[in-house]
């Protein structure tokens, strides 16, 4: 996956998941509300039709109870208890009746209207007991016994269990009924806040998408700004419309991308200036350059006929006109890179024989081991890899130690060339720098036989092959390595051109490793 694509499904990650998170948020609160008003409403509702249901059975029970039980005798019969009790029951109340008389001192006797439904047993204990217990007439009471009830359940189904007894003597009696219906009609309540719940659930979640899209729609447009933007596009502009936060950002945006693109162009400008102003130097240079090489060759031919005295400042002249002229030949090499006008002539070539003869034609035979199997053919630009060589193996042996050892071997389809030397290695503060132009490891040597440009030259001919260069100390702490990597067929680079231009061969000697540096550091 290319890096494009990742970016992009991070960043559709990231705002999907924003949305999400609105979804989540919304559907919460939703819900938390939908909850509690459902709760609050169910709890409401149960009270009210439990306490109407309650009152009702209570109320018409001791309205039977005065009407019907205290008429009986003190000493009533089975058969007149039996009566009162399915005369009580036999309204519209719904509930069955029990009734407890005496017939004689401490001789109980039981009238049921249901035998089969309500019997004693039904009556919780604490019930009866409450219901029996004499309370002490006062001024806050004014009866000694009084109404009580307790919703119980037998089996599955709720009941309604209440009791009283008749003041001044009569029978005790209890009422039963059955709260099933009422369980009912709540079951059917809860169903329909539950379903009410679903859907505001579902209303929140429609809800949050449209406030998510309408939210998330201009923040995308604006990741998608930012990430042209960080592309180059600094014409990238947001429609501003309304007057909100999102608007505000906009225009932020918008502001912030105009004064980058106004800085960008001036740098841009600065830098053509300067780019310019480098390779017409050099350009100008070449005239006066080309006369003073000339002026140097007689001198340096003539250099044991001048006087003892001369002698050495003929020679500082010869060698310093020398490094001025490589000097220019790298900036303008430099220049062409910069301009994007480099070239590469190609030929199908024998790395071998090519590595050989860089190192034959600078007489390095004696310093340099090469490990090369000859047969090893790729097709690229032979002189830029004449340059990239002749600064490579050239920096080893100036900066480090002997021997320096060239290998050459292929993994799949990519050409390695690796160069180590055996000398102190390269200090990890500088290792990130060595192919920065112009870079000095040391502050203490700014003038030195190099440029600061060699390893820089070999990176961009590497980069325009397709390949790369890096630079590291050997894991055994002896020399540093470096380690070119190209393909072994560039043909299909799109900056290849098989008829070369006239000022890349017109510099074949300028930058072929006259100056090989890694930084110019004294450490090195």
């Amino acid at each position: 996956m290319s890096d494009a694509a990742k970016r992009a499904l991070l960043a559709g990650l990231r705002w999907t998941s924003l949305r999400l998170r609105l979804v989540v948020v919304f559907a919460l609160v939703a819900l938390t509300a939908a909850v509690s008003a459902s709760g609050i409403a169910y709890w409401l509702n149960r009270e009210a039709v439990l306490t109407r249901t309650q009152d009702a059975a209570l109320g018409d029970f001791r309205q039977e109870m005065q009407n019907r039980a205290a008429a009986l005798p003190l000493r009533p019969t089975p058969g007149e208890l039996q009566k009162a009790a399915e005369q009580m029951a036999g309204g519209s109340a719904g509930y069955d009746v029990l009734l407890i008389g005496e017939r004689a001192e401490g001789k109980p006797i039981v009238g049921t209207s249901d035998p089969d439904h309500f019997t004693l047993d039904d009556v919780p204990r604490s019930l009866r007991e409450a219901v029996n217990e004499r309370q002490g007439v006062g001024a806050g009471n004014s009866v000694p016994y009084h109404l009580y009830w307790q919703r119980t359940q037998r089996g599955s189904k709720p009941y309604l269990v209440g009791g009283t007894r008749i003041v001044g003597g009569g029978p005790t009696g209890y009422l039963f009924k059955s709260l099933d219906q009422e369980r009912q009609d709540l079951n059917s309540l809860a169903w329909s806040l539950a379903i009410a719940t679903a859907l505001a659930l579902v209303g929140s979640a429609l809800l949050a998408q449209a406030a998510a899209t309408t939210v998330l729609k201009p923040v995308h447009r604006l990741g998608e700004a930012a990430r042209r933007l960080g592309e180059g596009k600094l014409d990238t502009r947001l429609r501003v419309s309304g007057t909100d936060e999102l608007a505000e950002l906009a225009r932020t945006f918008n502001k912030t991308a105009e004064s980058l693109e106004k800085k960008v162009a001036d740098m841009s400008a600065r830098e053509e200036s300067s780019r310019r102003f480098v390779a017409d130097m050099s350009h100008e240079l070449r005239t006066p350059l080309t006369a003073l090489t000339a002026v140097t060759e007689v001198l340096e031919d003539e250099a044991d006929s001048f006087d003892p005295m001369i002698a050495p400042a003929v020679n500082l002249v010869v060698s310093e006109t020398r490094r001025l002229g490589d000097l220019v030949e790298n900036l303008m090499e430099v220049t062409r890179f910069d301009a994007g006008t480099a070239r590469l002539v190609l030929d199908t070539v024998d790395v071998a024989d090519q590595v050989t003869a860089c190192i034959d034609a600078r007489a390095w035979l004696d310093a340099v081991d090469l490990d090369a199997e000859r047969g090893i053919m790729a097709q690229l630009d032979p002189r830029r890899l004449d340059v990239i060589l002749a600064n490579l193996i050239g920096n080893a042996l100036k900066h480090g130690g002997s021997p320096v050892r060239v290998s050459v071997r292929t993994l799949d389809h990519e050409l390695v060339i690796e160069v180590r030397d055996h000398g102190p290695g390269i200090p990890e503060d500088v290792l990130p720098h060595v192919f920065d132009r112009f870079y000095k490891a040391s502050a203490s040597r700014p003038r030195s036989e190099g440029s600061g440009l060699g390893l820089s030259i070999a990176m961009e001919n590497a980069h325009i092959h397709g390949g790369d260069i890096t630079a590291a100390n050997s894991a055994d702490g002896d020399g540093a390595v470096f380690v070119l990597r190209l393909p072994r067929d560039v043909s299909s680079l799109k900056d290849c051109d098989g008829h070369g231009d006239a000022d890349a061969d017109s510099d074949v000697d300028g930058v072929a490793g006259q100056d090989p540096d890694r930084g110019e550091g004294g450490a090195l």
